[in-house]
């Protein structure tokens, strides 16, 4: 029998206790919870938490979460009081564009498998009385939401957790971390010492703090959030066992929240300033209060709004009222993982009670069984760059996190000031251009360029609905033409590249990834890696440039996590991220020879560097690394070169480009291009939940080459019952965004994972996981904004199906 790993857990919040019980049950029952204050008192948010679980989130993951803690919490009980109540979560429109969106959250609860429907305003008032059926247009109904009990159901899992072994001390602040050879090995507190293998912080607005003992910058900020309680209201029952009746209520138009509290009702505002609690403050205190003072001034204008949409409040009061505290990161997404450089030291951070037992689950997998069954990167502690995890980059966000919780216009964008905070060589180029840039990974990224407004193909591009033409131009349709029909430039250089280098190079990466790399230098494989259950944790590129030199196109910052994590012991590998000190260019078209060749001396004939083949070379004098490789299914190359020869780069391609009817062109070109070729986008259409074989990437996998990670799982995985499929949509206008469900027979039977028009081929294109059953040629339905839209399955690439332009 194994020996079981000593756990602390630093916290007794309702996630620590959920984390206690996941992973009691698992069987590590050598476990010890620790407590600055008493054990289930007021002192941390969940003391506080007003304990409303809407499930419904445009991600998957965070929805899996909510459901989970809603059927785990229903299940318990404390000295036979409730610990959950499925009264049903309501949430209403006061204006067209929330009517619509609620349209969309339809589609997303349908998607994910939550039960739920549209209502028309009486029905509203129907389902919660103090309601005004004239100052709302329609509601979205979840019967299966509700109201937790946090410190209920956090003793209650904690007296399981107990029966099983673990024990819960309190009054135990965690002064330091005991760590030898890159490991943790034990906490100590102000009284006394705890030997461990595994630490978890589960510390929530202290975990910043907790970080700090172990060199880690945990990205959140604790906020205070306004919740008031009314004087009691004669329309409300007085039951001190239900507390609650009526559904949960949200008016996300005026930022605002309700629940009973028995025959008061208590009321949430988003809509008020941010209002950050700085780590120094909470450092200074020996404990932290469970909220903040309220200040009344800041709850004038939710009191109004709350009393409009409720009548009943106009002969009411707040009574009393909390600023209480929550965390909030930069995404809006709980920090999940192990540290980077300290191996046994966990985090589960920013995690709310609606995701609370969720997240503790996930948790209890990944580290009893190695791997959870959710897919987590959008919530692992290691997916920030660099940059994004700057102090005033992480309040910023952090800080616009808050404000936009319910707004569904928002930019998507980072506060101005950290604008810029990464631009690319090409930079001052593409502001001559009129580009309009998005952020991402803190990046600037072109979408489309306004110097094309007057292309002729501009006029042809179909227009979009109000809401899908959100951060979209029809430039963006006439720059994909021109890429298809002569010649564009993309900037590649936000995609995150690495060198491994060594010695012991090669049989890592061998070891590491599913194709075969052990070729000459100058050849590209397109590969993957892959968990030890055989789901997809990244797909790459790698060329060998030399016999020991790699160049790795990854994903993301999780992959420089997860290849370092994996570098041997006897330094012969290393990794470097070369992201930064470079650059890319992606010259395609069918005229991307025709510029390239005067350009230089070296052969870029097919026959001397056919597709998936690089070489070093000479660009106008600019040395570069040029990989024969196309995301868009076109002749051409992708061009890296050192920073600082970038803008020469751009200047030459794009003069000597002229006579050809060069233009530059943004992502949105981009992506409507690589979906008519079929190339999948890790994180969204694949992740690590998905094989390779049912993801359509099983080409990159070779069983013959020998071991790999994830071979074994492949072996022995049976045939699958889904599939990665190809949809057509007719329909020019319903240009699908992502997350949709797809009814097969009438009934929903998957969802949508990318989307968006092929102005090459004339229709909107979507792709979808769905039964294997639904062959080529099958009809289905895509339901968008609550319209059912005929759609087809296709046979794949839609574009140039044999390699033609690739291969010219």
């Amino acid at each position: 029998m194994a020996v079981q790993p000593r756990v602390v857990i630093i916290g007794a919040g309702i996630v620590g206790c959920a984390l206690a019980d996941e992973l009691t049950e698992r069987g590590w029952t050598d476990l010890t919870v620790l407590e600055q204050g008493p054990l289930f008192a007021t002192g941390g948010s969940t003391s506080h938490a007003p304990g409303l679980v809407f499930q419904t989130n445009p991600s998957k993951t965070m929805t899996e979460f909510a459901s989970y803690t809603v059927r785990k919490y229903s299940s318990l009980t404390l000295d036979d009081a409730w610990c959950f109540r499925q009264v049903g979560g309501l949430e209403v429109a006061t204006t067209q564009a929330r009517l619509v969106e609620l349209k969309r959250r339809r589609g997303w609860a349908t998607s994910w498998g939550v039960e739920s429907s549209l209502l028309s305003p009486s029905e509203c008032a129907e389902l919660h009385p103090l309601l005004d059926p004239e100052r709302i247009l329609g509601g979205f109904h979840t019967p299966t939401d509700g109201l937790a009990k946090p410190v209920r159901a956090a003793q209650a899992q904690a007296r399981r957790a107990i029966d099983r072994g673990a024990r819960f001390l309190d009054q135990q602040k965690v002064t330091a971390i005991d760590r030898t050879a890159g490991r943790v090995r034990g906490v100590r507190t102000e009284t006394d010492e705890f030997r461990a293998d595994v630490v978890i912080s589960a510390a929530g607005m202290w975990g910043p703090l907790i970080g700090a003992l172990v060199d880690l910058t945990v990205p959140l900020v604790p906020m205070a959030h306004q919740y008031a309680k009314t004087t009691p209201l004669p329309d409300l029952r007085s039951d001190g066992f239900l507390e609650a009746t009526l559904p949960i209520l949200r008016h996300q138009d005026a930022d605002l929240y309700f629940r009973e509290h028995g025959d008061r009702l208590g009321i949430g505002a988003y809509g008020h300033r941010p209002m950050p609690i700085e780590p120094a403050e909470i450092g200074s205190l020996p404990g932290m209060p469970s909220e903040w003072p309220f200040t009344p001034e800041d709850f004038e204008q939710s009191w109004a709004d709350a009393a409009d949409l409720l009548p009943a409040l106009a002969s009411s009061k707040v009574e009393e009222g909390v600023n209480g505290l929550f965390s909030f990161t930069a995404d809006g997404n709980p920090l999940l993982g192990e540290h980077p450089d300290l191996a046994g030291f966990w985090v589960a951070e920013a995690v709310w009670i609606t995701h609370s037992a969720g997240v503790a689950r996930a948790m209890a997998e990944w580290l009893v069984d190695g791997a959870p069954r959710t897919d987590l990167h959008g919530c692992d502690l290691n997916r920030f760059e660099t940059a994004q995890l700057a102090p005033g980059y992480v309040h910023a966000r952090s800080c616009q996190s808050f404000v936009e919780v319910y707004d569904i216009l928002h930019p998507l964008q980072p506060a101005e000031k950290y604008r810029s905070l990464r631009t690319t060589p090409f930079y001052e180029r593409q502001k001559d251009l009129g580009a309009v840039f998005l952020e991402a990974a803190g990046w600037e990224r072109p979408h489309w360029y306004e110097a094309n407004a007057d292309l002729p193909e501009v006029a042809g591009i179909p227009a979009r609905n109000e809401w899908a033409s959100r951060f979209w131009s029809p430039i963006a349709g006439a720059e994909a033409l021109v890429a298809r029909e002569r010649v564009a430039m993309f900037d590649m250089t936000p995609l995150k590249r690495l060198e491994v280098t060594g010695r012991g190079a090669l049989p890592f990466l061998q070891t590491l990834t599913t194709n075969q790399v052990d070729k000459k230098p100058g050849a590209v494989t397109y590969t993957l890696m892959l968990g030890e259950d055989g789901g997809i944790r990244s797909d790459l590129t790698v060329a060998r440039l030399a016999d020991h030199t790699f160049q790795v196109g990854v994903n993301s910052q999780l992959d420089l996590d997860w290849l370092r994590r994996q570098l041997p012991a006897d330094g012969s590998v290393q990794v470097r991220d070369l992201t930064g000190g470079t650059c890319c260019i992606g010259l395609w078209g069918p005229r991307a020879r025709e510029v390239l060749a005067p350009l230089t001396k070296q052969d870029f004939s097919h026959r001397a560097l056919g597709y998936f083949k690089g070489q070093q070379a000479y660009v106008g004098g600019v040395p570069v690394t040029a990989l024969r490789l196309s995301y868009v299914g076109e002749l051409g190359w992708e061009l890296y070169t050192s920073a600082e020869y970038g803008r020469l780069l751009w200047d030459t391609l794009f003069e000597a480009g002229q006579s050809a009817g060069i233009i530059a062109a943004g992502r949105s070109a981009f992506n409507s291009m690589r979906l008519e070729k079929g190339y999948r986008l890790w994180g969204t259409d694949m992740t690590a939940e998905h094989d390779p074989y049912e993801a359509g990437v099983g080409f990159a996998v070779k069983m013959d080459k020998g071991f790999f990670v994830g071979r074994e799982a492949l072996e022995g995985k049976p045939p699958s019952s889904r599939r990665l499929s190809c949809l057509t949509i007719d329909d020019p206008y319903a240009v699908v965004m992502g997350s949709e469900p797809v009814y097969v027979g009438g009934q929903p039977a998957g969802y949508v994972t990318s989307a968006a028009f092929g102005y090459t081929i004339g229709k909107s294109i979507a792709y979808a996981w769905l039964p294997v059953e639904a062959v080529a040629g099958t009809t289905v339905q895509v339901e968008y904004f609550g319209e059912r839209v005929p759609a087809t399955v296709a046979a794949e690439p839609l574009f140039d199906p044999g390699m033609a332009r690739l291969r010219s």
